[in-house]
């Protein structure tokens, strides 16, 4: 799997991952589990849903509340990016490391700024394929990048220092991924969380400050999964 759609990893997401640079990324370590949990999972047909469907189904400014407001999709960088550190990342392909795609049929994904603060910004990315290569692809990510909890990126001229831990992840959906992602550079430092939910052959992906993923993560699920 070498190109995700994001920001986390998917994956992604946040945006979700190069924060300080200015890519879209995301994805952050940690555990997964496969039995059917609380909500239980969205019916698995065969077809992906279209990029079109998945759209529909993402948050917007009226479900998140007041203090919201969507952020422009960042213009896509030409600089490459580069893992050093991460034998298991580097296998992978810089793109991926950064949360900047995940090789899934059908995507969708909506960022936004809460009060205007460049440091409170969640993500959310929706994908679309068969059950079992939503979970092979996830599980292949993140377990790369909990393999390596310290690790370092490059972008164009820029140098990020990584860390990833493992968080627990909210016993909802089919599979759950979660993870806090370390950045630092230029003298700055950020913590983005993401945490990925698989819901039969749907994944949601939502990355960015800690607090925000988790008020958020629960409707957005619910959201995901309402058929249109």
């Amino acid at each position: 799997m070498r190109r995700s759609t994001t920001t986390a990893l998917g994956l992604s997401a946040v945006c979700t991952v190069l924060v300080l640079t200015g890519c879209a990324g995301h994805a952050e370590s940690a555990d997964s589990s496969a039995a059917a949990h609380r909500g239980g999972s969205t019916p698995s047909a065969s077809v992906p849903l279209s990029s079109t469907q998945l759209n529909q189904r993402l948050l917007n400014e009226s479900d998140l509340g007041e203090g919201y407001a969507r952020k422009p999709g960042a213009p896509r960088r030409n600089d490459d990016v580069t893992v050093i550190g991460c034998p298991a990342l580097e296998k992978l392909g810089g793109d991926t490391a950064s949360g900047s795609g995940l090789d899934f049929a059908r995507k969708a994904k909506v960022s936004f700024i809460y009060s205007g603060s460049s440091s409170s910004e969640v993500s959310e990315e929706l994908y679309s394929d068969s059950a079992a290569k939503l979970s092979k692809g996830m599980s292949k990510v993140f377990d790369a990048m909990l393999s390596c909890p310290a690790y370092q990126v490059t972008s164009g001229s820029t140098v990020i220092d990584m860390g990833t831990e493992k968080s627990t992840a909210p016993d909802l959906g089919d599979e759950q991924w979660s993870q806090l992602l370390t950045f630092s550079a230029g003298g700055q430092r950020s913590v983005v969380k993401q945490t990925a939910i698989r819901t039969g052959n749907i994944l949601v992906v939502v990355s960015g400050s800690p607090g925000l993923v988790d008020t958020h993560l629960d409707k957005a699920l619910t959201k995901a999964r309402t058929a249109r």
